[in-house]
């Protein structure tokens, strides 16, 4: 096996830290929203149909013009294939390994669980509201938290008036779940 080749496995090798969430063990499902897997799975279909070989024919016609240690086309090209064929990769496994939950068909609409929109009260009485989805899914700005998140794990299970500590930055805070709701059942 060449330099090269062991180089390669290497990297690929450096993908499976990816396996697991964040404070999870290995092993632990990828627990998605349906919207968030149909991302995922757009994502993966645009680099692998449209972006990829859009980059392979600049890379080919680069490579035609001769000297490719100036070329800067080139050089771009297949180091932008590198990036596409990494996330092509992580998205595999990730699709591999995901398990579509969908909060439109949680029996249990009275308590908090994977997918819910829940809206609590802080100790200045402020209100947030949140919606616990996959860690993939995660947008902070339209108020989207992972499910592995400190405030989602405290917020698990937990129902309408229920206080609930969680462990913040700034220390121990208390909040009260005022509502939660999920998407209407099909």
């Amino acid at each position: 096996m060449s330099l090269r080749e062991t180089q390669i496995l290497a990297a690929d090798d450096d993908d499976d830290g990816d396996d697991a969430p964040p404070g999870l063990p290995a092993g632990t499902p990828f627990y998605m929203t349906p919207v968030g897997h149909a991302a995922l799975q757009e994502e993966l279909t645009r680099l692998w149909s449209q972006d990829r070989p859009k980059v392979v024919e600049i890379v080919s016609w680069a490579a035609s013009l001769g000297d490719r240690s100036e070329n800067a086309d080139y050089q771009y090209g297949k180091r932008r294939l590198r990036e596409i064929d990494r996330r092509v990769r992580f998205l595999r496994k990730r699709l591999e390994r995901v398990q579509v939950v969908d909060p439109a068909a949680q029996p249990r609409r009275d308590q908090v669980f994977f997918g819910a929109t829940v809206t609590y009260a802080r100790e200045d009485d402020s209100e947030v509201t949140i919606t616990i989805v996959g860690v993939d899914e995660t947008d902070l700005d339209r108020g989207h938290i992972s499910w592995v998140s400190p405030m989602a794990r405290a917020l698990l299970k937990a129902r309408v008036g229920d206080l609930v500590r969680v462990r913040t930055p700034g220390g121990l805070e208390e909040v009260e779940v005022v509502t939660i709701a999920y998407p209407p059942a099909r």
